[in-house]
């Protein structure tokens, strides 16, 4: 049932809308003067404001300032006497919906409520989609066409919006950075800094000061104070990669922090309050390192609250070729025609076993870029470490395929079957005259997986 707010300094006129409303099934708030309806704008929520335009000591137009500002998508009908028409009108730029002149008629009044409502109910669902949209967007870094990443996906959009503390888990090249940046783009802190620190990196007393910041005079050669990444995050996300590497006598200053949300600077005798939402990740388990004594176990607990295990490539090979389209479209220059990808080296690609995971991957592709001829990437483009290592893979011994009628040489089962499925979305896509939304709908898949499975590159 819509919400009406009513506001009208006449009791007559106010009793009189506020029972016609009422009849049409509207819930209606009424308010006797501009004064009395301003706590209720800022704290409650309306679909509907309908106000009279000259009041004291507040006046219609000053209600619809401070509804504009507070509740932009509530929109605001003006009723004004004959002579007030054109401060009606000028205020309709100023944001009002419509305005109504008094004596107003009943039909009038009831066909602008409607029309003012439709509006609104078209702006909220505007809003959602761009929402849904936005979020699609920030994920779209993450080609998820298996099982294990679709799973993982659906950890970010839960866990994004959250304030815990996440532990990505992978192997070197799975793609652990890419993860923490769609964690923060899909937080509430997604406006805010997201820094990425990798802990190997830095020999210990540089990270310290890295992470922390130093004051002037705390080291040779520190002429003046630092900010510290944290301090730099302030409000964001700070990504801490290899953790497993950070040396214990940083865990245990870190840990403080996470403790106290405070850090205090090398070198320094003060601590400052900090507001950091922390994403670990490591390519070996913390676990062993506690067996070790190298990582406390006490920060072990404080960094894990939400575990994301993201799988090997080797493990999720029915992203290989969707990767494949994706790296073949972003590393091509603006504008320039997108390679083909030949079945002879899909079939390398998908027989490899990536040791180096998605950035072995995204590599191999750059190599093949670089030596291609033609519209195709052939086998020969790729490096030959890769196709080498295909032909030695157990589950795809070349003498299967050698032995095979040339019709089908070079033609995997999984190739067949993406052709069938492009067939399939193809013509689902004209049963709906062209409709790609629509077409996303009945095939229950996101748009982005849409056009990915009707391009030629995903062959």
């Amino acid at each position: 049932m819509p919400r009406l707010m009513v506001v009208e300094d006449e009791p007559a006129i106010l009793s009189v809308l506020t029972t016609i409303l009422r009849k049409e099934g509207y819930e209606v708030v009424p308010y006797a003067n501009g004064e009395s309806a301003l706590k209720s704008i800022e704290e409650d929520e309306y679909d509907l404001m309908l106000t009279d335009i000259r009041m004291e000591p507040v006046n219609g137009l000053q209600l619809l300032a401070l509804m504009r500002k507070a509740r932009p998508q509530t929109p605001v009908v003006l009723l004004t006497g004959y002579g007030s028409v054109k401060t009606a009108v000028d205020s309709m730029k100023g944001g009002a919906f419509d305005y109504i002149t008094k004596p107003f008629k009943v039909d009038e009044l009831l066909v602008t409520v409607r029309r003012a409502l439709e509006y609104r109910a078209v702006v909220v669902e505007n809003v959602g989609l761009k929402a849904q949209l936005e979020a699609r967007l920030r994920l779209s870094a993450i080609v998820a066409e298996s099982v294990q990443m679709r799973q993982i996906c659906e950890m970010i959009e839960r866990v994004a919006p959250t304030e815990a503390t996440v532990l990505i888990i992978g192997e070197s090249g799975t793609g652990k950075e890419v993860v923490a940046r769609a964690v923060h783009e899909n937080s509430l802190r997604k406006t805010k800094r997201f820094i990425p620190v990798n802990c190997a990196a830095m020999p210990e007393p540089l990270l310290e000061s890295e992470m922390f910041g130093h004051v002037k005079g705390a080291f040779t050669g520190a002429s003046s104070d630092k900010t510290g990444l944290f301090e730099a995050s302030e409000g964001g996300t700070i990504f801490l990669d290899e953790i497993g590497a950070m040396p214990l006598s940083i865990q245990a200053k870190f840990l403080r922090v996470l403790q106290d949300k405070t850090i205090r600077k090398v070198g320094g005798t003060e601590s400052y309050p900090v507001d950091v939402r922390v994403i670990a990740a490591t390519n070996e388990p913390l676990e062993k390192l506690i067996e070790k004594g190298t990582f406390r176990e006490d920060l072990y607990y404080r960094i894990s609250v939400i575990p994301l295990r993201l799988p090997p490539l080797r493990e999720r090979r029915e992203d290989i070729i969707p990767l494949v389209s994706h790296f073949l479209r972003r590393e091509r220059p603006a504008g320039a025609p997108v390679p083909k990808l030949d079945s002879s080296a899909e079939t390398v690609l998908e027989n490899y076993r990536w040791p180096g995971n998605v950035r072995e991957l995204e590599n191999a592709i750059r190599h093949a870029l670089t030596f291609f001829r033609g519209e195709s990437i052939m086998r020969d483009d790729l490096p030959a470490r890769v196709v080498e290592g295909a032909a030695h893979a157990k589950d795809a011994p070349p003498s299967s395929r050698e032995a095979a009628p040339e019709e089908f040489r070079g033609r995997s089962l999984k190739t067949f079957l993406r052709q069938k499925e492009r067939d399939y979305v193809q013509m689902v896509v004209d049963k709906m005259d062209g409709d790609k939304e629509a077409a996303a709908v009945a095939l229950k898949v996101s748009l982005t997986t849409l056009y990915r499975k009707l391009s030629p590159n995903d062959e």
